[in-house]
């Protein structure tokens, strides 16, 4: 099950108090007072973990609490600290204030740590509170209460390229042909109805990531069919692919038509480089490629998926754009 959007709840420790003792000892009958600090309240920390794929382990449960520190002892001992709590999410998790709005951070890679709610400090003990003219003090703090939030995670994919198209145009074939990944598949629409991830193996190790998004429908951008939940997952494609069948009845309108989705959802992620790739090759049983506007799109690709034509030249081609990207961010 692919999950990609939760609400967790989560609370940093509370910190231990102050104690409030003094010295007894069969020589210091005059001791002065020892009561040790508490100690620091348990930090809530989110750690971005390479081998998750989704958020599902939040929807079984929603409370994530750290350990509160330990009180002060005599003897000036400072209470123990309470542990962390790390919460382990995929990379492309980006969290949210559920209340605020406000965004807390964002999970690009493995092993990056946020600090999502901070633990309370220890109270003082009374031998902070000792003076010249106070020696025999009683005061002692209690611990501060650790920070308490309601936050939103939101799994965004991170892929090189990002297969677009209407339902049924081919992106889980196309998939399951150029890596190892294995969607489902059926000749009905919304087959996928989940983001997949597969890699696609080059010649010398090189390598790239290709996600195939649920079918975008016109309206998606308003909510209809599936593309709303998913819109959201092409913002971290570097290249977007739009895949449209050769025996589609109007390959410009449809061409347009998705264009339009991404650009009404997004003005930044009409920006991101794409180019179009008509799919069903086979179905014509020789090469053509048809004739659309498309001034944008840094290349046109006629491919078969099941007839394995056409799938060295855009591999080649996605490959160069990637390295061309690449070598402009330096």
């Amino acid at each position: 099950m692919f999950i990609d959007l939760v609400t967790v709840r989560v609370a940093a420790g509370t910190g231990g108090s102050g104690c409030t003792s003094f010295r007894r000892e069969k020589f210091a009958p005059m001791g002065g007072p020892d009561g040790g600090e508490g100690g620091k309240g348990g930090d809530v920390i989110v750690r971005g973990e390479s081998n998750l794929s989704t958020l599902l382990d939040f929807t079984y449960r929603e409370h994530w609490a750290a350990e509160r520190g330990q009180h002060g002892m005599g003897t000036n001992k400072t209470g123990a600290s309470g542990e962390d709590i790390i919460l382990p999410v995929p990379p492309g998790t980006v969290i949210r204030d559920k209340e605020t709005g406000e965004r807390v951070g964002e999970i690009i890679e493995h092993g990056q740590e946020i600090r999502v709610a901070k633990g309370g400090r220890g109270g003082k003990g009374n031998s902070f509170f000792a003076t010249a003219t106070h020696q025999s003090p009683r005061e002692w703090q209690p611990g501060e209460e650790g920070v308490a939030r309601v936050l939103e995670f939101e799994l965004k994919l991170i892929a090189d390229i990002g297969l677009v198209g209407q339902p049924n145009a081919g992106k889980s074939t196309l998939l399951s042909v150029i890596s190892a990944a294995r969607p489902k598949i059926a000749d009905y629409p919304f087959t996928t109805l989940q983001p997949n991830l597969g890699v696609v193996q080059l010649s010398d190790s090189r390598t790239f990531v290709v996600a195939d998004i649920p079918g975008i429908i016109e309206g998606a951008h308003e909510g209809k069919g599936l593309g709303l939940q998913f819109l959201r997952h092409i913002e971290r494609t570097r290249i977007l692919a739009f895949l449209i069948p050769i025996d589609t009845m109007d390959w410009q309108a449809e061409y347009d038509q998705l264009r339009g989705e991404i650009e009404s959802y997004s003005t930044e992620l009409a920006k991101i480089p794409h180019c179009v790739v008509f799919t069903k090759l086979d179905l014509l049983g020789e090469h053509y490629l048809p004739e659309i506007v498309a001034p944008d799109a840094f290349g046109k690709y006629s491919i078969s998926a099941a007839g394995r034509l056409g799938l060295d030249e855009i591999k080649a081609a996605w490959w160069s754009r990637l390295l061309e990207m690449k070598k402009a961010v330096g």
